[in-house]
C-alpha cells in the first residue's frame, strides 16, 4: 500500500511539474508576441509629436514601427506625463520609453538602456538679436526647461550657475517653453538641440541657437525595465540589422535631412 502511495504521489508531482514546464513555455510565448506599448512625451518633435490630423509621428515612431513589424509585434504609443516616465514604466503601464530620452546614471538605476542611437546636446535657444551669446550672459535673466528634462538634471548638478539665474521656468514639455520665449516671458531656454533646432525650422527668423553645448553632451536610448533583458535584446537585435541594412539612415534622412543615427 504504501508503494502504491509514493507511486501515485510521484506520478501527481511529476504531472505538475509538466504541467508548470508548459505554462512557463506559454507565458514566455505570450510575452513574445504580446503588443509593445511604448510611453512618449507625444510634443517633442521631430522624435515624437500629433501632426496636423492628430497622429503621433516622428522619427522614434518610424523607428519604433520598424522594430516591432520586424518582431511580428503590434505596437501602441501612450502620451505620458514626462515627469513620471518611470513610474509608468515600473508599475507596467507602458513597456518601452522611446522619445529622445537621455542615458544617465541616474536613469541607469531605474530601468535598462539600448545601445545609444544618437547624440544628445543641450543647446541654448534665444530670440533673435538677443545680447545673449553664451553661458555667462544668463546671469541675472529669466531661463526656461521642460521639468524632468536633462536640461533640468544638469542645472540640478551645477548649483553654481543656478545661482546666477534670475528665475527658472519648467513645462510639460519643450514646445511650450519655446513658445513662452516668443511671447517675450523668459530670456532664454536650455533645451535639446534636435526640438529647438526643428521648432526653428518652423519659425524661420524668430531664434537663434548658441553653439556651444550646456552640461556634458549625452546620448539617446531606449529605456525599458530592468527585468525585461528579454525585450532589449529582441528590439537591440532588430535595430543592429537596420542599421546594418541601412534602413535607419532613410528613416533618418527623412527627418533630420541627415543620418545622425548611431
Amino acid at each position: 500500500m504504501k508503494k502504491l502511495i509514493l507511486f501515485v504521489l510521484s506520478c501527481l508531482v511529476l504531472t505538475g511539474l509538466v504541467a508548470g514546464c508548459g505554462g512557463d513555455k506559454a507565458a514566455d510565448q505570450n510575452n513574445a508576441t504580446k503588443k509593445i506599448v511604448i510611453g512618449l512625451d507625444d510634443n517633442f518633435p521631430p522624435m515624437g509629436f500629433k501632426d496636423e490630423k492628430n497622429e503621433i509621428v516622428g522619427f522614434d515612431i518610424d523607428m519604433a514601427k520598424e522594430v516591432s513589424k520586424r518582431l511580428g509585434r503590434d505596437v501602441e504609443f501612450k502620451p505620458i506625463d514626462w515627469s513620471s516616465k518611470e513610474a509608468e514604466l515600473k508599475s507596467g503601464r507602458i513597456d518601452v520609453i522611446w522619445n529622445g530620452l537621455n542615458i544617465t546614471d541616474e536613469r541607469k538605476q531605474n530601468m535598462a538602456f539600448s545601445k545609444p542611437y544618437m547624440e544628445a546636446k543641450q543647446l541654448i535657444f534665444v530670440p533673435t538679436g538677443s545680447p545673449i551669446k553664451g553661458q555667462a550672459d544668463l546671469e541675472g535673466k529669466v531661463v526656461g526647461m521642460q521639468s524632468a528634462s536633462t536640461a533640468e538634471i544638469n542645472l540640478d548638478n551645477d548649483q553654481v550657475f543656478a545661482q546666477t539665474l534670475k528665475e527658472v521656468k519648467k513645462y510639460p514639455d519643450c514646445i511650450a517653453a519655446l513658445m513662452d520665449m516668443e511671447a517675450g516671458r523668459v530670456d532664454a531656454i536650455i533645451t535639446d538641440e534636435i526640438v529647438g533646432r526643428y521648432y526653428m525650422e518652423k519659425k524661420p527668423g524668430k531664434f537663434m541657437a548658441l553653439d556651444e553645448p550646456i552640461g556634458p553632451v549625452g546620448e539617446f536610448g531606449i529605456g525599458f525595465r530592468l527585468d525585461d533583458q528579454a525585450l532589449v535584446d529582441a528590439v537591440q537585435k532588430a535595430l543592429d540589422e537596420m542599421k546594418a541594412e541601412g534602413v535607419s539612415s532613410k528613416i533618418s534622412t527623412k527627418w533630420f535631412k541627415a543620418d545622425l543615427v548611431n
